[in-house]
């Protein structure tokens, strides 16, 4: 074991609020980055658990996120059909619409405005999540049955077996779902057939984003370029897991959002260097005449710098780890309260990064108190 990491762990109180200050720098980036894109994540959840491989959208969409309308006409669908490889094409459509609870005596009522999306509801179909209980699909099946996310319930004001209205049309709460939250609007997740009868989803000669099944999930690179190779323009083809990273770009690209992160990036630097370098220095007053002592012994100056970099490096390291536990911690309080969470591998990286960087830097910033360690200073 080398001495920087021996003076660590014997004397971690000394160096408790560096670690403290480098674990709530990243928390405070991690927490925001979470957020953000387990917003995106919950939004796009339906299509995002579907069978499908290939995602169809309009040639100029960059992603689902605020990049303008995502419909095609119609006469793409059978186009896609031509492509050997695909075993299944089916529209994803949905709308917005007005939601009316139907309280009870003493319940409040509740009118709002949500997101409805559509599943078909045949066994193995391409639109199906693939996590949806058995229970929820039958349920589907129903005319006019909706199921809504167990974290929609309160701010809907309804729960299982409950009537409502969507645009003054009656539905009925038949099936209650797990994992799909959405913060910014609540969902509303119905058959297709239903959607029809409620007069919403695709109009006229257009149809939603497209989903493509094909044979070997493998070859859904492959597949993507032979459909966007004969598209003449007409659309644009994605793989699912290329278009989830896009959604997931596209939010982080939004001006308040950058802004946000930045802000937030800045005041974590600003922390992180601040607390830390004054608690290495500190560290290092505290232990001047050990280090006095190994000068006597003949150590050279420069193996006591390196000695306080290593040091610091094991103090980020420490920092990266506690930086992880909190993270984990709030993911938790935040999925209790219906606040979907994710971490970008991308994020995590230039978070580790950053945090090591801010605790290798505070200790090249505390390596003037070493010129204090004159073994003289030992004979007082």
């Amino acid at each position: 074991m080398s001495l920087a990491l021996a003076t660590l762990i014997y004397e971690w109180r000394r160096y408790l609020a560096a670690v403290i200050a480098l674990a709530f720098s990243g928390l405070l980036i991690l927490a925001q980055v979470g957020m953000f894109t387990g917003i995106v994540k919950g939004a796009t959840a339906t299509i995002d658990r579907s069978r499908a491989d290939i995602m169809i959208l309009a040639p100029k969409n960059e992603s689902l996120i605020n990049s303008g309308p995502s419909g095609l006409p119609r006469r793409v669908q059978p186009q896609i059909y031509l492509n050997p490889e695909v075993v299944e094409v089916a529209s994803f459509n949905g709308d917005g619409a007005r939601w009316n609870n139907r309280p009870g005596e003493g319940k409040k009522a509740i009118t709002t405005y949500v997101q409805v999306n559509m599943v078909d509801t045949r066994e193995g179909a391409v639109t199906l999540p693939t996590d949806y209980p058995e229970s929820v699909r039958l349920a589907l099946q129903e005319p006019y049955a909706v199921a809504l996310d167990r974290t929609a319930l309160a701010r809907l004001g309804v729960k299982l077996g409950d009537s409502a209205a969507l645009n003054n049309k009656t539905v009925k709460v038949r099936a209650i779902l797990d994992n799909y939250p959405d913060i910014n609007q609540p969902s509303v997740v119905m058959s297709r057939d239903t959607m029809r009868l409620l007069g919403m989803g695709s109009r006229g000669d257009r149809s939603g984003p497209l989903m493509v099944r094909i044979k070997d999930p493998s070859r859904a690179e492959a597949v993507r370029d032979q459909l966007n190779a004969t598209s003449a323009g007409a659309y644009r083809a994605w793989t699912r897991q290329e278009l989830s990273k896009a959604n997931e770009g596209a939010l982080m690209k939004e001006q308040i959002i950058g802004i946000l992160l930045g802000f937030t990036l800045f005041v974590g630097v600003l922390i992180g260097v601040g607390i830390t370098s004054q608690t290495l220095r500190g560290a290092i007053l505290a232990n001047i005449k050990e280090f006095a002592s190994l000068r006597a012994l003949g150590v050279s100056m420069f193996s006591l710098n390196l000695i306080v970099i290593e040091l610091s490096f094991w103090v980020g390291v420490v920092g990266l780890g506690a930086t992880a536990i909190f993270t984990y911690l709030v993911s938790l309080v935040g999925k209790s309260i219906g606040l979907p969470m994710a971490f970008p591998l991308g994020w995590v990286t230039t978070v580790t990064i950053l945090l090591l960087s801010i605790s290798i830097v505070s200790g090249l910033m505390s390596l003037g108190v070493l010129k204090r360690s004159q073994p003289a200073d030992l004979l007082r």
